[in-house]
């Protein structure tokens, strides 16, 4: 029995009987009027248990949540926006502004108006940012009388005491300062907010680095990475954040304690399974685990330290590790690191989505070490290919150092994925008798995607024909294809010019979403086939340099004859393409060059000076400039329109991908930038984490919970 016939059941058998008669064992024109009325009944039914569920907050629909809102008094922030973008962008965008949890705990906040903690959940619950509240009057120096000494107080600094002078001009710091007549309000709050959020890595190996055998870095690109803390917030909802309890770099200082024995060991807080660091060695199956007494915190700089043998050495502040030259091998690590967003491959939750008809085929070894299904990535594709449709989940979050060659047939899909909370490491080869790449090669109505996964060592080749109203898929989905193939130590692309994506004579329409990749490079007969569709959606396309090709045909070819769409994305580097269709929210880091000037449009942007490009609208730095000349009444001088268009340019705090602040907007950064798009949200990748509206929401909020004497000030940590 299904739903839709349940009405049907309801009939008397004499009726049934006859209709079965008309329409023969699978029902006649009675049972598929009815079933028609079921289906409707079913919605019906939806409806009012939603209805139900609805009167709660916890289970109501995104739509009720300001209507709850209201009768406990809350306002919104009203930002005379009008609602741009698809439903979808509009409701992640009235969450933002409108917190189903800020509304939840609306009445209890009130009960505790005026104490520091509420500051703190106010931060946690409008605008998601873990925070810490500091009361700037106890870090005012004054003299203490002898016989009432406040130890909580601030004290003057002690230059022998390394502690103290790190934490200096931060959330945590204990060191008295002196009164600021003009600018400092005794009765004032610092609110210190976290934007960065802190993300795992389980079970991967470490990269030794070379010529040096007893040498690992936590990142298995062996680049220098600071390790972050694993937050645990306190549930008392009195308490004041302390440093372990937000998402910071794990400093050394805090990283050592002394053991029983007096010696310096790891901290039992930070150190551990399930905590923010782990280090094993040994066969997958059989690891031998480090506890917090056998790791010695340390400075590994120059790499001068060596542990005694049992022993290693830890770096946090390098992500760096560090044996007894008689004792490493096979490294595994668990650790955090930091960055803005769920971007590229990391062990976040994704939506998975499948063929219907498609095999799992699973890949990697469980949390004992024993294997799933196939070991070798090679394996699980060889038996991909007997299938028509075949998903190759990674079920580990290890390296797989493979050369892939994948042909689909047509009218077939592969798909490449990690399996939630997994981040697995694919590194081509690299030899050096040959170029070799993760090769795709496909057919007329087939699909290829790649999903959750960071690439290392080469490139991404696609090739490959449809028909013209055929065309296969690839689709690049929640992954890191490392820009430059690999970096160095300190973060800086080994192979610069070389692209991570190459498209070469196919005809396949590419999708790339919430994605890091470096350049993509197309190659096609312009004579004989039709530009290549490539969209590009929430990701950062970084050619490692403004002066560098991002997306172009081969190296000095020119223009890509590719149809562009991009919205809420950053690309650093030259843009050469033959057709923009659209551009929205996005920052161009890098000269335009748009051949088919007649079509498309580009919206809300950032296009640099001399760009070729199509018709633009509210894009800067164009829209500055107006608004300078409409201010001054008359048209700048060439003095003034340089300096404005230096001010509107977009800073980064760092542009090499490895940090952990890559591609995040500098606060100098002009508010056209900050603020530029369509919803008043900012510029390009991180568009969606909505920060501006985050923040204009938490400052109305913190003005109904503070004394009216009190002024709180919003600090960036991070």
């Amino acid at each position: 029995m299904t739903l839709d016939d349940r009405l049907y059941r309801l009939l008397p058998a004499i009726y049934r009987q006859r209709d079965e008669e008309l329409g023969g064992p699978a029902g006649g024109p009675l049972f598929a009027l009815l079933g028609v009325i079921a289906e409707q009944a079913g919605v019906v039914e939806q409806d009012i248990a939603q209805l139900y569920e609805n009167w709660f907050i916890e289970t109501c629909e995104d739509w009720v949540v300001p209507y709850i809102g209201d009768l406990v008094g809350y306002t919104p922030v009203s930002d005379g926006v009008e609602p741009a973008g698809s439903a979808a962008e509009q409701r992640l965008r009235e969450r933002c502004v409108i917190p189903r949890r800020e509304v939840a705990n609306t009445i209890a906040n009130r009960r505790r108006k005026g104490t520091l903690a509420v500051l703190e959940a106010l931060a946690k619950e409008t605008a998601g940012w873990p925070a810490r509240a500091v009361e700037v009057f106890k870090l005012l120096g004054w003299t203490q009388p002898v016989n009432s000494v406040r130890l909580n107080r601030g004290r003057t600094l002690d230059l022998r005491d390394n502690r103290m002078l790190e934490l200096l001009g931060g959330p945590f710091e204990r060191a008295a300062h002196t009164v600021n007549v003009n600018g400092f309000n005794i009765p004032s709050v610092d609110l210190f907010v976290w934007r960065l959020n802190s993300y795992p890595v389980t079970r991967t190996q470490a990269s030794c680095i070379d010529n040096q055998p007893n040498c690992y870095t936590f990142s298995i690109l062996g680049n220098n990475a600071p390790l972050y803390n694993n937050p645990r917030p306190d549930p008392r909802r009195d308490h004041v954040a302390d440093e372990l309890e937000v998402p910071v770099p794990i400093r050394r200082e805090i990283f050592e304690v002394r053991g029983k024995s007096g010696k310096p060991e790891a901290n039992p807080e930070i150190y551990g399974p399930g905590k923010s660091i782990l280090v094993a060695v040994g066969e997958p199956e059989k690891l031998r685990v480090f506890t917090a007494q056998e790791v010695i915190p340390a400075d590994l700089t120059h790499w001068r330290y060596s542990p005694p043998y049992g022993k290693i050495a830890i770096d946090p502040h390098l992500g760096r590790i560090a044996f007894h030259a008689e004792e490493a091998s096979d490294v595994w690590v668990w650790y955090r690191y930091g960055f803005s967003a769920a971007m590229g491959g990391g062990e976040y939750k994704r939506r998975l989505s499948q063929h219907a008809d498609a095999v799992v085929i699973q890949v990697g070894r469980d949390a004992q070490g024993n294997v799933v299904q196939f070991d070798s990535l090679g394996d699980a594709l060889r038996e991909a290919g007997k299938h028509r449709h075949a998903v190759v989940e990674i079920v580990d979050s290890r390296l797989y150092e493979e050369s892939i060659r994948i042909v689909l047939p047509a009218e077939s899909s592969l798909q490449i994925r990690a399996a939630n909370h997994r981040r697995p490491v694919i590194q081509i080869p690299d030899r050096r008798t040959g170029r070799d790449s993760l090769r795709v090669d496909i057919s007329a109505d087939s699909r290829f995607i790649l999903d959750g996964l960071l690439i290392s060592g080469r490139s991404v080749l696609v090739t490959g024909h449809g028909t013209e109203n055929h065309r296969p898929d690839v689709i690049i989905r929640d992954c890191t294809l490392v820009p430059g193939w690999m970096i160095d130590i300190h973060c800086k692309a080994t192979d610069a010019d070389q692209p991570s994506l190459e498209l070469r004579d196919t005809s396949a329409r590419i999708r790339i979403e919430r994605s890091i990749l470096g350049s993509i490079e197309v190659t096609q007969n312009e004579l004989t086939s039709d530009p290549v569709p490539v969209c590009i959606s929430d990701s950062i396309v970084d050619a490692t340099s403004d002066g560098m090709d991002a997306i172009s045909s081969e190296k000095g070819c020119g223009i890509a004859y590719t149809l562009l769409t991009i919205a809420r994305s950053t690309v650093i580097g030259h843009v050469h393409v033959h057709q923009i269709e659209l551009a929205e929210n996005c920052i161009f880091h890098g000269a335009m060059t748009v051949a088919r000037r007649q079509t498309g449009c580009m919206r809300f942007c950032y296009v640099p000076p001399g760009s070729r490009t199509p018709r633009r609208y509210e894009c800067e730095p164009d829209k500055a400039l107006g608004e300078l000349a409409s201010a001054l009444g008359h048209p700048p001088d060439d003095q003034e329109n340089e300096a404005e268009k230096l001010r509107v340019v977009p800073h980064f705090n760092a542009t090499h991908y490895g940090s952990p602040v890559y591609c995040q907007l500098a606060l100098d950064c002009a508010p056209e930038i900050t603020a530029g798009a369509d919803d008043e949200s900012e510029m390009g990748a991180f568009h969606d984490l909505f920060q501006p509206q985050r923040a204009a929401n938490l400052r109305q909020r913190i003005q109904e919970y503070v004394p009216s004497s009190a002024a709180v000030s919003i600090i960036y940590a991070s």
